[in-house]
């Protein structure tokens, strides 16, 4: 298990495009078969500050989904949306336990 939370902050007259290219690219991501989750949060007090939040099955299923066309196309589509550059921390699963999921 692999758990990766992106943080983005995005401009204030991007947010609305953000969502939806966002949210386009998360249905998509929950189909791969290497994804067990993909949230999309958005900060309640700052509706520019997102956290996306992705559980790979492997670190090999998070390479993948970067080759993806729907990630390409999030990819490109959201990158003139930052306000600043997204960044990314990695996690392992304690608990629950991934066997049980």
């Amino acid at each position: 298990m692999l758990i990766v939370h992106v943080h983005v902050r995005v401009k204030p007259d991007s947010v609305a495009d953000f969502r939806q290219a966002t949210l386009e690219n998360a249905h998509s991501s929950v189909q791969e078969p290497g994804i067990a989750r993909f949230d999309v949060l958005q900060q309640q007090d700052d509706a520019t500050r997102f956290v996306l939040i992705e559980v790979y099955r492997t670190t090999d299923a998070a390479a993948a989904h970067k080759e993806t066309a729907h990630y390409a196309k999030w990819r490109d589509a959201v990158a003139p949306m930052m306000a600043e550059p997204r960044h990314s921390v990695k996690y392992s699963a304690v608990f629950p336990d991934p066997r049980d999921w």
